[in-house]
This record gives structure tokens, C-alpha cells and sequence, in this order.
């Protein structure tokens, strides 16, 4: 599993953001330990309650596990994983809360540990937790049989395509897939040799070069994003300086915004708005269908949950009513019967407890490799999207570039859009 992990404060706000549904199919509250509530909101307030008796301010410790694509760990699997975590770092015993996610036909688990020894009032350093969470992570791939990401091998060999928060945001707005969009600056990046080439390749797939305001070279499009080429290309900046030169002999990158905004003709923006309408009405076709699998499970879930509760209980009556009360009861106490009788109600509980378990896992994984079908043909639609994006930023380049200037094309650039038209539709749902 990747395991990726922060200290962090504010357990409100991070109790609401695991309960969230906003960007998750399901949402499920595992576990609370160590804490008077089951609520995960107020145990979180309990955690800051006591956390304000020290002087420590990032009282808690989040983590979330991730399994690889196409892998589906049972629940058990991830609490050994989390019990190897804490046990690794000195958690154990320490108050805890485990939620999890499922999102596009993958599960993965948060578990948040408070760091406050409350017996000490103070908080258990978590040194070079980085590392030793970098040797979990080996192992559970080791023990799972995974194959195990190349930057676990080696930490030189990490993703190049990995991408920030900030940059995933960014791509979102520009309507583009942020690892497509890092796999486009660094092809051109590894193919230019000068800055000229370089700024010929980005223009050439509708991007422009210009000076940035506080980073020294940046990528602008035709929406007026800018794109810092450094973190983009996936290299120093001082190698972007070495084969760039210096940024200061660029255009200003609002002088680039207002070449391409007086570029942007009518007609070249109503193919722009065309394009992007077919996009978000993929989208709205994708969200439909992923909205209708999801409510069918949820439903599914809830009528198991209601049918486990209803047997339950029925099962606890019955367990119930083979204690002896009154003077019999006191009789089989004496013999050592109703101890006898106790510890068998025990472990029919206990076993009661896994089969619901083992159930509810039955029914989890079968709808996760339902959901992975489904996402297989989401994810092509969204490719088959992503590219017709980036096909428009081409066009846009190419158009502002050569079709400005060449009016007696205008009849083999109708058939071009009409081509690109069909292509469209193509890709619909």
C-alpha cells in the first residue's frame, strides 16, 4: 500500500472532511477508539480538548493507505496494515478512528491517531516517521505479492508525473488530466535543445513561453492559465535557466495574455465553447451513470446493514434466554455452569461478528469489481475527452498561427472542424 502520512491540527475540520461525500461513492465510519463518542466529529473535539492541556498544536497524526490499482484488500488486511503502522511508530493503544473511502472502484482507509499520551500530557514524538513508513509500505507490498512501485525501489525513480494539490486544481479549471498535462512539458522539454525549439513545440501544442511575475519562465494558454515550466517539465530551475537563458529578454506574461485574448476571434471562440459543451456533457453522462451504480450499491449496503441488525438482535435474545435467572441462576453459578454458559454466548458472538464481517467484505469487493468495470469505460470516455482538449489547444495554436492569414483556406478548414465534429461524437456515451 502507498502510505502517505501528515501531523496536523484542526481536528474539526478534518472529522468533516473524512465524512464528506463530495468527491467519494461511499463513505463509512469503521472504527473509534479510545474516545467517550462514537462520533467522529465529537470524538475530534475531544481530541482538541485534551491536546489544549499541552502546548502541542499538530495533535494529530493522518494517515491514509492505499492499495494499488486492481487490488482489493479486505477489511482485515487494512487493520493489520494500520496495526503495523501504529505498533511501528509507539501509536499503539493511543485513541484512533479508521474511515473508508471508496472512489472509482478503489477502497482506500484514513486512520487517525491522537498523538497526546494522556497519562504524560504530552505528545509522542514521531521521528523520522517518513522512513519508517517508507519500510511498511515495502513490506505490505512484499506480503501481498504487488508489484511494487518503482519509487519504492528506489526513491530516484519516483513518478516524474506526481502532482501537487495546486497543480491538480489548476488542470481541473483548464479541463485537462494534470498527468497528461506534466507528460506534455516534459516530452517537449526532453525533445528541445534551445529555448527557440522549446517555445516552438509548446506553441505548437497551444501553450505560449513568456516571463512570469515570480517564477522566471511560465507556459500561458488560451484560457490564461499560466503553468510554471520548472515544476511542469519536472526539473530545476536552473537547468530550465541553462537551456532557456534569460527570462527577462521574454515578453511579459501579460502581454502574452492580451496577444492571445486579441487573437481569440469570434469564430475561433464559438469552435472553443462547441468543444467545451461536448466535453461537459460527456461529463454529465459520466457523473449520471457513475451517480445510478452508486445509489444501487448504497441501497444494497443498507438492506445487508438492516437484514445483519434484525439477525443480530434475534440472536442476542436467544443467548439471553439461556442464562438462568433467580435461584437457578444462582444454582448455576455455584456449579460453574453459568460461566460455562457464559463463555459460549461469548464466542458465538464473536463468531456472529466476523460472519456479519466476512459478509459485508463479500458484498464490498463484489461491488468494487462491478464499480472497476463500469470505471474502465468511464476512464476511456475521459481519455478519448482529454484528448480532444489538448487536440483543441493545438488548433488553437495552429489557428491564431496560419488560419488568420490564409483566408482562401476557409472551405478545407470547414471540413476540418466537421471532421473533428464527428470525431466527437464519436467518443459520446
Amino acid at each position: 500500500m502507498i502510505l502517505k502520512a501528515k501531523e496536523r491540527g484542526n481536528a474539526p475540520q478534518l472529522a468533516r472532511y473524512l465524512m464528506t461525500m463530495r468527491d467519494n461513492d461511499h463513505v463509512e465510519l469503521h472504527d473509534v477508539r479510545g474516545f467517550i463518542s462514537d462520533d467522529l466529529l465529537e470524538a475530534f473535539h475531544e481530541a482538541d480538548a485534551v491536546a489544549r492541556g499541552t502546548r502541542c498544536k499538530n495533535h494529530l497524526f493522518s494517515m491514509s493507505f492505499n492499495p494499488p490499482a486492481g487490488a482489493n484488500p479486505s477489511i482485515d488486511d487494512f487493520e493489520r496494515a494500520i496495526e503495523q503502522v501504529e505498533n511501528k511508530l509507539g501509536l499503539a493503544g493511543q485513541p484512533r478512528a479508521i474511515v473508508f473511502h471508496e472512489k472509482d472502484g478503489r477502497r482506500h482507509a484514513h486512520a487517525v491517531w491522537s498523538r497526546i499520551d494522556a497519562d504524560r500530557m504530552r505528545a509522542i514524538n514521531l521521528s523520522h516517521y517518513k522512513t519508517k513508513l517508507r519500510d511498511v509500505s515495502r513490506q505490505l507490498y512484499l506480503e501481498h505479492g504487488w508489484a511494487m512501485p518503482r519509487g519504492l525501489e528506489d526513491r530516484r525513480l519516483r513518478d516524474p508525473l506526481g502532482f501537487t494539490r495546486e497543480e491538480w486544481q489548476q488542470a481541473r479549471r483548464a479541463g485537462v488530466d494534470p498527468k497528461e498535462l506534466k507528460a506534455v512539458f516534459q516530452a517537449v522539454w526532453q525533445a528541445s535543445d534551445s529555448r527557440a525549439a522549446f517555445e516552438q513545440a509548446l506553441k505548437e501544442r497551444g501553450f505560449w513561453l513568456a516571463r512570469g511575475d515570480r517564477r522566471g519562465f511560465v507556459a500561458v494558454d488560451y484560457r490564461g492559465e499560466t503553468y510554471a515550466i520548472a515544476r511542469y517539465s519536472g526539473v530545476k530551475a536552473r537547468d530550465v535557466a541553462a537551456k532557456l537563458g534569460d527570462a527577462q529578454e521574454l515578453r511579459p506574461m501579460d502581454e502574452v495574455k492580451a496577444e492571445i485574448a486579441a487573437g481569440m476571434t469570434a469564430k475561433l471562440q464559438e469552435f472553443i465553447k462547441e468543444a467545451e459543451r461536448n466535453a461537459a456533457r460527456r461529463s454529465l453522462q459520466i457523473d449520471f451513470r457513475k451517480a445510478e451504480i452508486t445509489g444501487r450499491h448504497q441501497q444494497e449496503r443498507k438492506a445487508l446493514t438492516e437484514s445483519q441488525e434484525q439477525r443480530w438482535q434475534a440472536e442476542t435474545r436467544r443467548r439471553a434466554e439461556r442464562l438462568p435467572k433467580g435461584v437457578s441462576g444462582i444454582w448455576h453459578r455455584i456449579t460453574g455452569r453459568y460461566a460455562k454458559l457464559k463463555a459460549e454466548n461469548e464466542r458465538e458472538a464473536l463468531d456472529a461478528l466476523r460472519r456479519d464481517r466476512t459478509e459485508k467484505d463479500v458484498l464490498v469487493t463484489r461491488q468494487i469489481e462491478e464499480r472497476q468495470v463500469v470505471q474502465r469505460d468511464i476512464q476511456a470516455q475521459r481519455q478519448a475527452a482529454q484528448q480532444e482538449l489538448m487536440r483543441l489547444r493545438e488548433d488553437v495554436a495552429h489557428y491564431m498561427q496560419h488560419d488568420r492569414h490564409a483566408p482562401d483556406h476557409a472551405p478545407d478548414r470547414k471540413r476540418e472542424r466537421a471532421q473533428r465534429s464527428r470525431r466527437r461524437r464519436g467518443f459520446d456515451l
